[in-house]
């Protein structure tokens, strides 16, 4: 067995990709994404959300019923262990956060390379679901199959904006994403305070990212956003998040339904 990294295919084959952000480990949520059959994958935003490894798995076999792609946010502490366990679950494409200088990056894409002369990586041999737990795949073959997984990389500590052309240089990044929430946290300001600085800040890692060959991806809130980011050239898109989805359908309709409650003196 030869495990295909279709998200790479993705990568090196189409103009674009598009996914969405789900917070839940119910396989039936990923699947209800799928079988819209307008996304190339979800993203599983394990930094913010609790799971387990059985979750891990079954996230997986969802978006695989409907040929969907799958990306994990991974936090910064225990990156590589849940990495290399999302990995030999199935997910094709890990997103790291929290990373400020390039030797962190560097050190951080060897956790998911093998270990084996061909790529200096430190991932032995794990055999799970990825190879059927049966591989007859030979270690080379398992070699190229593990380094093939994409790697994307958050810039977004004020320190990794500062540096960005160098963490751009280092060799083995797929993606990065620029991160408005944490560069103005740790850059000491509000990001509704001064949102030019936020924008510029992007703009800066956007086309510094294109210039290294490196792909920006970009996270949307409505499609009509993305002519902005198509202009500088981006052509991944992550759009929506689970939980703001539904919390901003609650407070609009709930809104709406207390007022016509209100006009007929049903609610004082």
């Amino acid at each position: 067995m030869y495990y295909k990294n279709q998200f790479r295919q993705l990568l090196n084959d189409r103009a674009g990709t598009v996914g969405t952000r789900l917070h839940s480990t119910w396989p039936i949520v990923t699947e209800a994404v799928g079988a819209l059959g307008k996304y190339d994958y979800i993203e599983f935003t394990a930094e913010y959300a609790p799971y387990n490894q059985y979750d891990l798995e079954n996230i997986v076999r969802a978006a695989e019923v409907h040929h969907m792609m799958s990306m994990i946010k991974v936090d910064y502490q225990n990156r590589g262990f849940v990495a290399q366990k999302a990995v030999a679950s199935g997910f094709q494409s890990v997103l790291f956060t929290d990373h400020t200088s390039p030797e962190e990056v560097e050190e951080t894409i060897k956790l998911i390379l093998p270990k084996c002369p061909a790529y200096n990586g430190k991932m032995g041999y794990a055999n799970r679901r990825w190879i059927g737990y049966q591989s007859t795949a030979t270690q080379e073959e398992y070699a190229q199959m593990a380094a093939e997984t994409v790697k994307a990389f958050m810039i977004e500590k004020k320190e990794a904006v500062d540096c960005i052309e160098e963490i751009c240089s280092v060799p083995g990044i797929d993606m990065i994403q620029f991160g408005p929430n944490d560069f103005a946290l740790s850059s000491g300001f509000n990001m509704r305070d001064d949102k030019k600085r936020v924008q510029a800040a992007e703009k800066k890692v956007i086309e510094t990212a294109i210039s290294h060959g490196i792909r920006p991806r970009c996270e949307l809130n409505s499609a009509e956003e993305a002519r902005y980011y198509l202009d500088l050239g981006v052509k991944d898109f992550s759009i929506g998040l689970e939980l703001r989805i539904l919390q901003n359908f609650l407070a609009d309709q709930g809104d709406r339904l207390l007022n016509l409650m209100a006009e007929q003196g049903l609610i004082r």
